[in-house]
């Protein structure tokens, strides 16, 4: 399976929820997809857009982001390849945040008219990319709690883990190590902190013997320490496979 191509990425994601028989694959691989590639920091959706397509991350790194008075930017969830990460604009016209681009990024587009062929003509299919919507769901209730009740320290260890625990999952991410191209801005638009207490927490969890840092690649050194560092529970991430598709 080559995974550069926008089809068999979104198989394999789809294939993460749930059993893909052979005529739910062909009916994905028959879907339209226009292809673009995005400059590190490029929005490829935007607030206020009314989009006819969705979009699937096909390669890179992106975030879903809202601006609040004063041009201020909060960071909403870090999206992965494979992510459909406007999924919901199949019905909801208007777009209430924008996604863009952490790295150079590859999308691609898929009209809303095919999504929705395709689910009414297999609708185990519709399923899966619902069960798909739902665990997005459950990865920003964890981030209001992150931003709302947890401790600098906890925000980070937590977000460290997500990451780790999500880029495993695709391959992405090292035995015990990942690369976050992130920078400590962004980390704190992640957070709602400021940059020099994200530096301040970093200097910290390294202190500690939690990570070891090198540029934007970070080792985990005590990951049961690094978990209870940030509160964390991977369970919200639903990473188990779900039901087959018959």
């Amino acid at each position: 399976m080559n995974l550069d191509t926008p089809h068999e990425r979104l198989i394999q994601r789809l294939g993460a929820h749930g059993k893909l028989e052979d005529e739910h694959k062909a009916a994905v691989r028959a879907l339209p997809m226009r292809v673009r590639d995005f400059a590190d920091d490029a929005d490829l959706v935007r607030q206020g857009d009314r989009p006819k397509e969705c979009c699937l991350i096909v390669r890179g790194m992106a975030c879903r982001y809202k601006l609040v008075s004063g041009g201020k930017r909060q960071i909403l969830s870090i999206c992965f390849t494979g992510d459909l990460p406007d999924l919901q604009s199949l019905q909801l016209e208007v777009m209430d945040h924008s996604i863009s681009a952490l790295t150079v990024v590859r999308a691609a587009f898929i009209p809303h008219e095919a999504m929705k062929a395709l689910w009414a003509e297999h609708p185990a299919l519709g399923q899966l990319f619902l069960k798909h919507a739902l665990i997005d769901a459950a990865i920003f209730r964890d981030w209001v709690a992150n931003v709302g009740r947890r401790s600098a320290y906890e925000r980070i260890a937590h977000l460290f883990c997500e990451v780790f625990i999500r880029m495993q999952s695709l391959g992405l991410a090292a035995t015990d190590s990942f690369r976050l191209p992130m920078t400590q801005s962004e980390l704190g638009d992640a957070t709602a902190l400021s940059t020099v207490h994200v530096n301040r927490v970093l200097q910290q969890l390294r202190r500690e013997n939690l990570i070891a840092s090198q540029g934007d690649v970070h080792e985990i050194v005590d990951w049961e320490g690094l978990k209870q560092a940030g509160d964390f529970d991977e369970s919200y991430l639903h990473q188990g496979r779900g039901g087959d598709v018959n």
